[in-house]
């Protein structure tokens, strides 16, 4: 990845909610660059535009008005298998609310979104190991979300987004059901992915701890910068 191409470059970036027949503006003509190989954290007070931003950069909502570009790629100008093809491979996604499937195991729910990938059964194997031993789950690798709790269910989810190997992981408050302690500690994994494997790291947080690993900090506020 080059260093010097933006990940993310968003110009008069707009997107609208109707809320009875108002319109209420997320974000209001957004521009900004997101740099690459580096760890972003984005701020604001809850409805400032931080999730919707980080689901237009994950390809979850469609863009309704503006331009992002994805490593110099204009995100209107793909075609469906083109963003399919990023959400599979390039992006990892860490939900607030974990989005783990119920009946299957802590392993297993990460495995089955490599398999996705068309990867070997050896490589899954390694990658699943390799990522639940990184956030401190290994021992609890056979156990179903009702048996986790809520952190552990969050580092389950954040394993499964480390196992694609993307190249952008965005998390939405990411170490927010966690204590103080592992908190700290995903964000020193995350730091380290960022400076070994050259992972971009995109977090939405209103935690000053968090946004002390943090190479640039984006305030919003009112769908805009602050």
């Amino acid at each position: 990845m080059n260093k010097k191409t933006p990940l993310f470059s968003l110009k008069d970036v707009s997107f609208s909610y109707l809320l009875g027949k108002q319109k209420f503006f997320a974000l209001n003509k957004l521009t900004l660059d997101i740099p690459s190989c580096s760890l972003i954290t984005i701020s604001g007070p809850s409805g400032s535009g931080k999730s919707t931003l980080l689901n237009l950069l994950g390809l979850i909502e469609p863009l309704q008005t503006g331009e992002i570009l994805f490593l110099g790629e204009n995100f209107s100008e793909m075609s469906d298998t083109r963003k399919n093809e990023i959400r599979k491979f390039d992006i990892g996604f860490i939900f607030q609310q974990f989005h783990l499937i119920p009946v299957l195991t802590a392993q297993e729910n990460i495995e089955y979104f490599l398999i996705r990938q068309n990867l070997s059964k050896e490589e899954i194997e390694v990658r699943t190991k390799e990522a639940l031993v990184a956030v401190g789950l290994w021992e609890h690798r056979h156990k179903k979300p009702s048996e986790l709790s809520g952190g552990q269910k969050q580092r389950v989810a954040i394993a499964r987004a480390l196992a694609k190997k993307p190249k952008v992981i965005i998390g939405d408050e990411p170490t927010g059901s966690l204590d103080q302690k592992t908190g700290r500690g995903i964000m020193e994994l995350f730091a380290s992915l960022v400076e070994e494997k050259g992972i971009s790291i995109i977090l939405t947080t209103h935690d000053p701890m968090v946004q002390t690993f943090s190479h640039q900090n984006f305030h919003f506020n009112d769908g805009v910068l602050a």
